[in-house]
């Protein structure tokens, strides 16, 4: 068996985070624990409804036949017979496909280091600014907010109360241009030696093409106030909307070369194969997961905690 399967974590805080991501992903490793059961044997009929599982998880046609065919060359190098043994062929599966997408951002290359955030309504975009905030605040950084969402004014007053919690600082405006908060906002972290700027954007229908080109000036705005910036272009996903972040990561990327994806709301009701999907279909670095609301409920992706949660191995 794999170790990452069996591995202790570090300390109480890392088990209490696996023991939630497993739970959120208790959906499918339910289905897969069941169904992957020692002294059950390894056929056609095991290997029919472990694809239903996994296309039903939402990883996708495409990703589901590449593991698939990687988990029946394993089965036949290792010479596997029994369906509990099936789980380590998954587990190997799963890891190579998921590891290139584990990839930690890296803040320290430029001040400020200006990370804009993007993503349709709902996914998480100011409540993961939050959470972000508290992340870098604990590697001993300075953060300030930028209130780029000016279209909804609720989700000024939720980044301004997100910044009371933090005490950080938030650049916003009650009313105007959204480039506009963001330039004022990079312009006063170069002024105050900021370290990270986390710049929120309006949520965007991935068809309305006219927020999408406004999301692009905004863009070309933070290259006026800081040339280079931004230095990363996080994409917010809802783990819930399963296929369809298929499609929000393709309109995002073409519109904007997003460089990174957040993860969020992996508490109960995801079932967590998309990120497979992503992986085959659109490979983008994969920042951060999310599990729950609180404001330590956002870490970095690591693919071995992932796949030992999604396996049932982090209870």
């Amino acid at each position: 068996m794999f170790s990452f399967l069996k591995k202790t974590p570090a300390s109480a805080e890392s088990a209490s985070w696996l023991s939630r991501l497993t739970d959120g992903l208790a959906r499918t490793g339910g289905q897969l624990t069941a169904l992957l059961v020692p002294g059950g044997r390894i056929d056609e009929d095991l290997y029919e409804e472990l694809e239903t599982i996994l296309i039903t998880a939402d990883v996708g046609m495409d990703a589901t036949r590449l593991l698939l065919a990687d988990v029946r060359r394993h089965v036949k190098e290792e010479r596997l017979t029994e369906a509990g043994e099936l789980k380590e062929a998954l587990a190997h599966a799963l890891l190579k496909m998921l590891q290139p997408l584990a990839q930690s951002l890296d803040t320290g290359v430029h001040k400020p280091f200006v990370i804009m955030l993007c993503g349709v309504n709902g996914a998480g975009k100011t409540t993961s600014i939050g959470k972000l905030a508290k992340h870098f605040q604990g590697q001993g950084k300075s953060v300030l907010l930028a209130a780029g969402d000016t279209f909804r004014a609720a989700a000024r007053e939720q980044l301004m109360e997100w910044g009371k919690r933090n005490n950080v600082t938030v650049v916003a405006q009650q009313s105007g241009d959204a480039a506009a908060v963001i330039y004022d906002a990079v312009q006063a972290a170069q002024a105050r030696g900021i370290d990270i700027v986390l710049a929120d954007t309006a949520g965007r229908l991935t068809t309305q093409a006219h927020l999408m080109e406004e999301i692009k000036k905004v863009k070309r705005v933070i290259a006026k106030a800081l040339p280079g910036a931004p230095h990363e272009i996080l994409l917010v996903l809802d783990a819930n909307t399963g296929q369809n972040a298929l499609s929000q990561v393709k309109a995002f990327d073409d519109a904007l070369n997003v460089t990174g994806l957040v993860l969020t709301k992996l508490d109960g009701t995801a079932k967590g194969g998309v990120i497979a999907a992503i992986a085959k279909a659109h490979p983008i670095p994969v920042r951060f997961i999310g599990v729950g609301e609180g404001l330590d409920d956002l870490r970095p992706f690591v693919a071995e905690d992932f796949v030992g949660a999604l396996l049932g191995q982090g209870r």
